[in-house]
């Protein structure tokens, strides 16, 4: 609990303070950069100090999709979900009290949303969330393959590739949604400043990602490998042959 909590901790508080400090003096093409650099590093490194503790979820999208395939049970799930909303909440809160709010305010102190000025153009709640669904799917999908798969990536890499992924992923979403790709990411700040707008693309948009993500990766490359009953046979009939053969007699010059 306790790394689940410093690691969900770090990711709100360096995460949405850079949205709230950058996007205030910086324009939003150019500080988006800034943005997901701080959401990529910050991951990459939580992960790669905590994950053997924890397993390094910091989000409950991926909590999700590991207790649906049976990777975690369901006690440990709620837990897991409890803490990470806590700490979100603890992050925003002290994001909230340390800086002012001329910083915070034009962002909601970095809480996700989606712009009047992108709905005015056809770009709505339903669109922001697929955007935020098929991004936390190739986040959750890159959690397997390098943390779960022990015949993926080496593990001790898995915190950069994460990390990366969290930074391609905000480099094309921030702009439209936030990218958030996390439930506790976009709840502690809206829970501190009451930004309750289009919630449901928070919401479901990354634990359906996350499910669909993890339930493929499950079925399509984690299932063990069919043996071919034919196959099975004839190695059996070897192996008897063999040993009724015995060893092959030696003979000396």
């Amino acid at each position: 609990m306790l790394a689940e909590f410093i690691g969900t901790f770090a990711l709100v508080f360096i995460g949405a303070g850079s949205v709230a400090v950058l996007g205030r003096f910086i324009p939003a093409d150019i500080s988006i950069i800034g943005v997901a650099l701080a959401h990529g590093l910050v991951l990459a490194i939580v992960v790669t100090a905590l994950g053997h503790i924890s397993g390094a979820h910091f989000n409950p999208a991926i909590t999700l999709g590991l207790w649906v395939t049976g990777k975690i049970d369901a006690a440990r799930a709620g837990v897991y979900w409890l803490t990470q909303l806590v700490a979100a909440v603890a992050a925003a809160g002290l994001l909230y009290g340390l800086l002012p709010k001329i910083l915070w305010g034009p962002s909601e102190l970095g809480t996700p949303s989606i712009s009047p000025q992108l709905k005015s153009v056809g770009f709505n709640a339903g669109r922001g969330l697929l955007v935020e669904a098929v991004l936390t799917f190739f986040l959750v999908l890159t959690v397997f393959a390098t943390a779960i798969d022990e015949r993926g990536a080496w593990k001790q890499v898995a915190g950069l590739a994460i990390g990366l992924v969290l930074t391609f992923d905000i480099l094309m979403g921030g702009l439209l949604t936030g990218a958030a790709m996390n439930p506790a990411r976009w709840f502690g700040p809206a829970l501190v400043t009451g930004s309750w707008n289009d919630w449901w693309v928070w919401v479901f948009g990354p634990l359906a990602g996350g499910v669909i993500a993890a339930v493929i990766y499950q079925a399509a490359f984690l299932r063990p490998p069919a043996v071919d009953d034919e196959e099975l046979e004839l190695t059996e009939e070897v192996d008897v042959v063999d040993v009724e053969q015995g060893p092959e007699p030696t003979t000396e010059a």
